[in-house]
């Protein structure tokens, strides 16, 4: 599944699948503008850490020509702007600042360039991104595969499939190479309020694979893992600190903290590209807080009293001390994490 994130040179359009109305509606969300794509990122048409990367990779494309069409004579100035706010669309995924750095370095490596020859890098490079995300993707499952065992089964929480990464996944990445190896794995997925990403999205991928995906109530994982349902839990991230505090969707760290109570392995599936070696924990890391609407509705339905406030922060960190190990593109991470995370290589 990889067809979820499009990019129409042509057109100069980046062609989303609308991740809000899955599994009901499969349709897609058409960006021509940086306003667009904030808009796309900020309403998780498209959400998971690489995905908003990839897209806001080719949202910077976009922002060329649109900076030329507004003042062809200060176009850079006008561009500099809408990449700075790309970036800061969404607070939490280190991907999104991450790939918009990564085409500034090719505008700074290209000073000279016109806007339609920095358009034509910027596609480029956003295509490279694209395909780098999926070949890492496809290194963490085959790094993952002495972890999963004939028959186990795997516990998710949240989506950190195909469509959080420009194809494959991360934690699903686990659950696929596992199955394309033949073992006869089976995944729970927890819903995942408040926007039932595991239920909508994770359940909805796996179901159209013909891989075993059952769904369950975020709060039945202590009673799942009590009645031995559960051999291994696997979960994305949305950044990763130095000493490996992993920020990831709100409740990771609940589920972190009964695996560690039942003995049960914890994984935490991510590229390089999603640790910040710049921050030393997890108590850096900043926690988007969205909307209270979408704690006090469910689908756009009313659950709590008119006028009744709700807290939602859209993640958690889990420290590293829960985490057994963090399945990467370049290898398992073992504890102590502090220095497995300073042997990686930033710069592939």
């Amino acid at each position: 599944m990889e067809d979820h994130i499009r990019f129409d040179s042509s057109r100069h359009v980046l062609d989303l699948l609308d991740q809000r109305l899955l599994p009901a509606r499969e349709k897609r969300f058409l960006c021509s503008t940086t306003a667009d794509v904030i808009t796309a990122i900020k309403t998780m048409v498209v959400r998971g850490a690489p995905a908003i990367g990839v897209s806001a990779a080719f949202g910077c494309a976009l922002a060329v020509r649109e900076a030329a069409a507004e003042n062809r004579q200060d176009w850079q100035a006008g561009l500099d702007r809408k990449l700075g706010q790309l970036a800061a669309s969404r607070p939490t995924a280190v991907n999104l600042a991450w790939a918009v750095d990564r085409q500034r370095s090719v505008w700074e490596s290209a000073q000279d360039a016109d806007p339609e020859r920095l358009y034509n890098l910027f596609v480029s490079k956003a295509l490279e991104m694209q395909a780098e995300d999926i070949a890492s993707c496809k290194a963490i499952g085959k790094a993952s595969l002495e972890l999963v065992h004939q028959g186990d089964c795997i516990l998710t929480h949240c989506n950190a499939g195909a469509l959080a990464t420009a194809g494959y996944g991360t934690a699903l990445a686990v659950v696929r190479a596992a199955w394309e190896a033949g073992l006869r794995i089976s995944v729970i997925a927890d819903e995942t309020r408040p926007l039932l990403q595991g239920a909508r999205l994770t359940c909805w991928e796996l179901h159209k694979e013909g891989i075993p995906v059952t769904l369950a109530c975020d709060n039945s994982c202590a009673c799942l893992m009590s009645k031995g349902k559960v051999q291994l839990v696997v979960v994305g991230a949305d950044r990763i600190a130095a000493n490996g505090d992993t920020a990831n969707k709100i409740g990771t760290m609940g589920v972190a903290l009964l695996a560690r109570h039942f003995s049960i392995p914890f994984y935490v599936a991510a590229p390089v590209s999603t640790i910040d070696p710049a921050l030393k924990n997890g108590a850096g890391i900043p926690i988007e807080q969205r909307s209270a609407s979408e704690v006090t509705s469910v689908l756009d339905r009313q659950i709590a009293p008119r006028g009744v406030p709700a807290y939602n922060f859209a993640f958690d960190v889990t420290p590293a001390e829960y985490i057994t190990a963090i399945i990467t593109d370049q290898g398992l991470l073992r504890p102590p994490f502090d220095r497995a995370i300073a042997r990686l290589d930033f710069n592939r």
